[in-house]
């Protein structure tokens, strides 16, 4: 009986010979008996560009033919896709030592993944983290999940000096270094000026879909927060619940603009002057 198999999670079907053609066919004779093949369904783009970058992962480096005839891909198809990848970063041209050549011209050329192009794959990290989590929870309870997620925070935190005082500008500046220590951990954080507070945003939450299921990690972060900002902070959305960033906000004191200077006195919520850029932090390239 013929099999059909899914192929990983790219929309491709996987096939068996005798489910793709018949026998005694052209196209039978050409691949041979008992050899496997892989042909696209009538697949989205994007899954056809899946389907060629798990080839680069699995096989490569693989030729741009080998791609073609594996997921019954046209030349033209094959290279507007090795293109896209190449041009995002993703994919790179190789020639491994050894490789045929074709003729008497140079070596065919070969494609492989990137780092960064593997780091775009999906992996089990979080199913494993979140496997560990429900697992320490059995053992020690609520009070082990709570105790694991500061002690998480910490280590990020662990080189960010507290609010040097209770004024304004100390706590903004805190607030900065909280920025810092978390995107060098992975959370792409910002600060910007709302109202008369500042807000800690974090763009990317590395563990956000182990977060959903504990919320501790969340409770943790703000937490630490506080603490080191000697303010009570207030989490207005999370990544955990759906929202597009997690951002805390950091009431200021209404002398936050005060200067000896009465010229640049200004009220919180006045507009920049001409030529004066707001306090904004951009992401990390």
């Amino acid at each position: 009986m013929d099999r059909v198999l899914q192929f990983r999670h790219t929309g491709v079907v996987k096939t068996t010979e005798s489910s793709l053609v018949r026998p005694g066919s052209v196209e039978s004779s050409a691949t041979g008996a008992g050899v496997s093949s892989v042909r696209p369904t009538s697949a989205p783009e994007g899954q056809t560009r899946s389907a060629v970058v798990t080839l680069l992962l699995e096989e490569g480096p693989i030729t741009a033919s080998d791609i073609g005839t594996r997921l019954g891909l046209s030349a033209a198809g094959v290279r507007r896709h090795l293109d896209a990848l190449i041009d995002a970063g993703e994919a790179r041209i190789t020639t491994p030592a050894g490789a045929r050549q074709r003729g008497r011209g140079r070596p065919a050329k070969h494609f492989q993944l990137t780092a960064a192009g593997r780091n775009r794959l999906g992996h089990t990290y979080d199913d494993l983290a979140g496997a560990a989590m429900r697992q320490l929870r059995k053992i020690g309870g609520d009070a082990a999940i709570e105790t694991f997620a500061r002690q998480r925070v910490n280590t990020i935190v662990a080189d960010v000096e507290p609010a040097t005082g209770s004024d304004a500008h100390a706590v903004e500046d805190a607030a900065d270094r909280i920025a810092d220590a978390f995107s060098a951990a992975g959370f792409s954080a910002t600060t910007r000026q709302v109202g008369n507070g500042v807000q800690i945003c974090q763009h990317h939450c590395p563990v956000s879909h182990v977060a959903s299921e504990f919320p501790e990690l969340c409770e943790a972060e703000q937490t630490a927060f506080a603490e080191i900002l000697g303010t009570h902070v207030q989490r207005l959305a999370t990544i955990a619940n759906g929202n597009c960033a997690c951002t805390t906000h950091v009431p200021l004191s209404p002398t936050r603009y005060s200067n000896t200077d009465s010229s640049d006195k200004k009220t919180p919520d006045a507009q920049p002057r001409v030529g004066e850029r707001p306090r904004l932090r951009k992401e990390p390239a």
